[in-house]
């Protein structure tokens, strides 16, 4: 993997080399404007989110990807200000189904038969459970389901923005209406969840970049029954 700054960590000494992205990582507070992140990385970046495991393999959700200046200035205000949306290089919205509707259910079902080229009968039998059960339980659960498998891509994405050198900051400070009004996202039948800006670290402005990763020990974090 080609290095492009001397703050990307390098895999040359360890035998980790996962881990050890994951320990260079931190929310990057400040991003250098200066430095775009190439597109063979950010489309890796957004393949990997497309890979992640979703409930019933429905993908309920999208990835906005807002490069544009003039849009991000607008979204900047309406999230506490913070400036990685505007200094980094690109700004992934995640952004889920706002209800889990027969037609949704039906298009991944018929996408899978499509993309297999066969139907099975326990897989049609569970299109018909799901179609019997989600649609009814009511938007606003369906939402809070889809966000949740949203998450799941926003970790991955997280994980292999590390994997690539790339810094990113998981933000969940904004007004979610106010930015479904920007990206015009509810005639999509989309509401946001969460950003994902990303970029490279401008170390000199950022107070974070310096001080040690501070997690729980393992002890205190995994409990293993045996």
């Amino acid at each position: 993997m080609p290095i492009l700054s001397s703050s990307t960590p390098s895999t040359a000494t360890t035998a980790e080399p996962l881990l050890e992205r994951l320990r260079w990582r931190y929310a990057t507070k400040a991003m250098d404007p200066s430095k775009p992140v190439p597109a063979e990385k950010v489309e890796r970046i957004l393949e990997a989110a497309r890979l992640a495991p979703t409930s019933s393999g429905l993908q309920p959700y999208e990835i906005i990807v807002v490069t544009n200046p003039a849009i991000r200035e607008q979204i900047r205000p309406i999230a506490w200000n913070q400036a990685q949306i505007t200094d980094g290089s690109h700004l992934l919205v995640f952004a889920a189904w706002d209800d889990y509707t027969p037609e949704r259910i039906n298009h991944m079902f018929d996408l899978t038969n499509e993309v297999r080229g066969f139907k099975n009968e326990g897989w049609e039998n569970y299109r018909q459970m799901l179609l019997a059960t989600y649609p009814q339980r009511g938007a606003e659960l369906n939402f809070q389901h889809a966000a949740r498998q949203a998450y799941i891509g926003l970790g991955v994405a997280l994980v292999a923005a590390a994997f690539e050198g790339v810094d990113a900051t998981p933000m969940e400070g904004f007004d979610p209406a106010a930015l479904d009004q920007i990206l015009d996202l509810r005639a999509r039948g989309l509401r946001s969840v969460a950003m994902l800006p990303l970029g490279y670290r401008l170390e000199e402005k950022d107070w974070l970049v310096k001080l040690e990763k501070v997690r729980r020990p393992r002890s205190a974090f995994v409990t293993e029954l045996n």
